[in-house]
């Protein structure tokens, strides 16, 4: 594939990556794989991919912050746990043979596409009513934020999903806030990242900056669709492209 062939590719997917995202956590699941098609190595691969996503969570969290939908304590707290946790997580993703990387994603997009067919109430906004004392609501957001920045830096897909679910379950939020929460302790996650595969030579840029572009418009415009509740359609949709992508990975891995 030549360079504009790639870009054809690429940038819708990351576009749909960075709309999903915005909405319901996941769009790693998209992305990731859309950058392995491309032929980037796996490194490489997920240096690009935390590029272009963190792009489109600035725009996102940018959305939320404006509709006031961010609750600070929750995400402030999980952000510097996500810093915490991405930081060890990337370090040890950089010691991983190219081959055991690809199986590590392999493996774990279905199991992030089983634990999201599970929650049912995935695409639902129900306010839950349990009130934490401030010291335990920061406590729980730490430990929610290095747990999932951990596996976000050692893997990726699906991180945002797991904050979001972690904030509801555990602190009892509702779903748009919990998904406002978690732009903002994802794009911290990912700028830790991203500063380490920079600095790693593993960013494809010519492919990572017009990807970015995508992700930013996708992430804007998919925080607009979840006020108006369309996490349903989104989530619904995304099980289509998994397993299109997740057999793309299997082919990658046993028979190219």
């Amino acid at each position: 594939m030549d360079y504009m062939q790639t870009l054809l590719i690429l940038c819708p997917l990351v576009f749909l990556a960075g709309f999903v995202d915005a909405i319901a956590g996941g769009g790693g699941l998209i992305a990731l794989p859309a950058y392995l098609f491309a032929g980037l190595p796996a490194h490489t691969a997920i240096g690009s991919n935390k590029l272009s996503s963190c792009s489109g969570l600035v725009a996102a969290c940018y959305k939320y912050f404006k509709e006031k939908k961010v609750r600070l304590s929750v995400a402030l707290y999980s952000a510097l746990g996500c810093i915490v946790g991405a930081g060890c997580g990337t370090r040890l993703a950089l010691f991983f043979p190219e081959r055991t990387l690809r199986l590590i994603v392999l493996i774990a997009v279905p199991i992030v596409a089983v634990f999201l067919a599970t929650r049912k109430d995935l695409g639902k906004d129900e306010q839950s009513d349990r009130p934490l004392s401030r010291k335990k609501e920061a406590l729980i957001s730490t430990a929610i934020g290095v747990a999932v920045g951990l596996y976000d830096g050692l893997i990726g897909p699906g991180a945002g999903t797991f904050l979001i679910l972690g904030f509801t379950t555990f602190i009892g939020i509702g779903l748009v806030q919990a998904s406002a929460c978690a732009k903002v302790s994802n794009m911290a996650s990912n700028l830790t990242s991203v500063v380490i595969y920079a600095l790693s030579g593993n960013v494809q840029y010519l492919l990572a900056i017009p990807a970015a572009l995508c992700s930013i418009l996708g992430g804007s415009t998919g925080a607009t669709v979840a006020f108006k509740g369309g996490g349903k359609r989104v989530k619904q949709f995304m099980y289509v492209v998994l397993v299109l992508l997740f057999v793309k990975l299997v082919s990658d891995l046993f028979v190219g």
